[in-house]
């Protein structure tokens, strides 16, 4: 069970580097007018995972900021996933499985 834990662990870590450092290239690319991640790309590392990270890399590269597609939705898939992993943690088993 640890190992499921661990394996969890990193894989969130490593999900939430990607979309901050996602963030982080975006900006520098469109500084430069140059090609640019698409957002669909920025939301789906956010939906798997990577919200965290992808809210911290807008606000630290002050990227997508004024783009409420941005400031409302990436928010709002950091709550579903929580809302999400509550569900799946403090939930009876029986309302799973009939």
């Amino acid at each position: 069970m640890e190992d499921i834990w661990l394996i969890i662990a990193v894989y969130l870590a490593v999900t939430n580097l990607i979309g901050l450092a996602l963030m982080g290239i975006d900006k520098a690319k469109a500084k430069r007018r140059k090609w640019r991640i698409p957002e669909a790309t920025l939301f789906l590392v956010a939906a798997i995972g990577g919200s965290i990270g992808s809210i911290l890399g807008m606000y630290i590269f002050r990227h997508k900021t004024k783009h409420l597609t941005f400031t409302i939705g990436m928010p709002v898939i950091l709550l579903i996933q929580i809302i999400t992993v509550c569900i799946l943690l403090f939930a009876p088993l029986n309302l799973f499985f009939f």
